[in-house]
């Protein structure tokens, strides 16, 4: 992991001494509260339905147990005993006291974390391949320039107050786990013609209202070229997006308003005009930031553990959870387990006190002291020895945390929706949990096979339903929440956006709707597809007819009067 030099460390103190003056400012009405939102927002603190809610970094989704430790303490000390994790890989308190954030920043300092540009118009948390490192098709671990990007962008002072808010991702691998292509900017390591190692380029894509997949700038940009060409980007973008209209501000609709090849040559021309090596980093810092991520102390095993085996043998529970939550590592005789945030009927991405405790504890003990954040609200050991799997599971197990159903139906990504946000227009929790406790038996989970649901509550699209197998949006239609069923969404290297299946439904039909959908594509599938692949061979017509054909029997209209 990365850790804070002298400069980090003052750096994030002088910001806490600074927002707890802002605090107080506000608290005896100096600031009133028109001043005080965009100081607020630069220190991740939101204002939604019934309280404050704070929205702490994890650089992407790096974290050890020490910090997990201190997160459970300012859980019950200053919330309600539980955080939730975001698909930015960030995590967040729901319930603090606005007198006691500036206590909260103090103790996240204290353990190397911070709140800083978790909001607001600037460059946001920088998100990764939860596998960085560890996954045997990385050309290069992304985590150091994650890093890297992360210190270039903290308070740039030509970034800091954009047309909108920006998001940045990277990964390493051939396989996308990072969703780079719907990113405002998305980087892919890669290897260029003579072997050296560089990026693909990749800006406008989003989710939100607008939804688009990101297009190619430069196949190939050499690895020290990056910051520069970074900024060339950002300077197109803070130029010439547009101010007018938050609706469309984000750097997409520069994209697509002015074409990608335009955008492109408007990029190449800020980057030929700029001074290169004054802004690249030097060589000595990148070999510095690098080392940090170095991996832990690697014992020499064989390829596969024999004491594993035995105990999969024995156990059919530890076999389902390794075949279903383990991830083949890149070194012999290690695996990276995913643990799930989302136990059959729980709230997706949540954590209590207990749990992250006990979980600090695995960490620990089993992991070289470090986890991982995912983007689909999970976590992630990605050092685990294959002969310790069979106590960490018992580990797991003990704390409630052993659910093996990633990357299945009931591993939902699912946003705060109106339990929580100010902004949503439908809930989003409790729909998931009922579609959880719907598909709940593991036989039937397994039959089916792995399928991503994503939930949003609103059009800003936090829960990612665009790019889910399956999508569902809540909407208020007449005072009612009303949800839209989208089929065929991807994140991957094979981005698409899902499409709407027909009108929008009641939230109590919304299961219903799921399992006519499954059973379309048990029906339609042919020698052992996943969902998604059935979507794309079979089309949207038969998933239309089912979804159509459920909502006419609920309804009582006839199928094809369903509109």
């Amino acid at each position: 992991m990365y850790r804070y030099d002298e400069f980090d460390e003052q750096f994030v103190r002088d910001r806490v001494a600074q927002f707890r003056h802002q605090v107080e400012r506000r608290l005896d009405g100096s600031l009133s509260d028109d001043e005080f939102k965009p100081l607020r927002l630069k220190n991740g603190l939101y204002l939604q339905l019934h309280a404050y809610m704070l929205r702490v970094a994890v650089p992407y989704g790096t974290l050890n147990a020490k910090q997990l430790r201190t997160l459970a303490h300012i859980a019950d000390t200053y919330d309600r005993g539980y955080a939730h994790f975001t698909t930015r890989q960030n995590l967040q308190f729901n319930w603090p006291k606005l007198k006691d954030v500036p206590a909260i920043l103090d103790l996240l300092a204290d353990v190397e974390m911070h709140c800083i540009q978790t909001s607001g118009n600037c460059i946001r948390n920088v998100t990764a391949d939860q596998f960085s490192g560890v996954a045997a098709d990385e050309v290069e671990d992304p985590r150091p320039t994650a890093e890297l990007i992360r210190q270039w962008s903290s308070l740039h002072p030509e970034f800091s107050w954009l047309p909108r808010k920006f998001k940045i991702a990277v990964t390493g691998a051939e396989h996308d786990r990072a969703a780079i292509l719907v990113h405002d900017i998305g980087l892919k390591v890669k290897r260029g013609p003579a072997g050296e190692t560089g990026y693909e380029v990749v800006v406008g894509g989003g989710l939100g209202r607008t939804p688009m997949v990101g297009k190619i700038v430069r196949d190939f940009l050499p690895k020290d070229e990056l910051l520069a060409y970074l900024e060339a980007i950002m300077r197109v973008y803070n130029a010439e997006g547009r101010r007018d209209n938050k609706y469309k501000a984000r750097v997409k609709i520069l994209v697509h308003e002015v074409g990608t090849e335009e955008f492109t040559r408007r990029v190449e021309a800020e980057y030929a005009a700029l001074n290169g090596p004054t802004i690249n980093a030097p060589e000595a810092e990148l070999e510095r930031i690098a080392a940090y991520f170095a991996g832990p102390a690697y014992e020499r095993l064989p390829e596969a553990s024999q004491a594993l085996a035995t105990a999969r043998k024995a156990d059919p529970a530890l076999d389902r959870f390794v075949e279903q939550n383990g991830f083949a590592h890149k070194v012999p005789g290690y695996i990276a387990l995913t643990v799930s945030l989302k136990p059959i009927g729980g709230i997706p991405g949540d954590m209590s006190s207990d749990e992250m405790r006990a979980f600090a504890e695995i960490v620990e003990r089993y992991s070289s002291d470090e986890f991982r954040v995912t983007h689909a609200q999970n976590l992630v050991l990605p050092y685990v020895r294959q002969d310790d799997v069979p106590a960490v599971f018992e580990a797991l197990k003990a704390a409630g945390l052993a659910t093996a159903n990633a990357g299945m139906i009931t591993d939902i990504i699912a946003c705060p929706g109106l339990d929580y946000c100010a902004l949503a227009t439908a809930r989003s929790i409790g729909v998931a949990q009922e579609i959880s406790n719907t598909f709940g038996d593991e036989a039937r989970q397994r039959e089916i096979g792995p399928l991503q649901i994503k939930i949003s509550g609103c059009i800003n699209a936090c829960g990612h339903h665009h790019v889910g197998h399956i999508g569902i949006l809540g909407l208020e239609k007449s005072g009612v929440e009303n949800y839209q069923i989208t089929v065929g969404g991807d994140a991957t290297e094979h981005a698409a956006l899902g499409e709407r299946l027909g009108p929008g439904i009641d939230g109590e039909d919304v299961p219903g709707a799921i399992e006519a959908i499954v059973g379309v594509y048990m029906k339609e599938r042919q020698n052992g597809e996943e969902f998604i692949q059935t979507v794309r061979r079979a089309g949207l017509e038969p998933f239309k007819a089912g979804f159509q054909a459920y909502v006419a029997d609920k309804t009582g209209q006839p199928a094809g009067e369903v509109a």
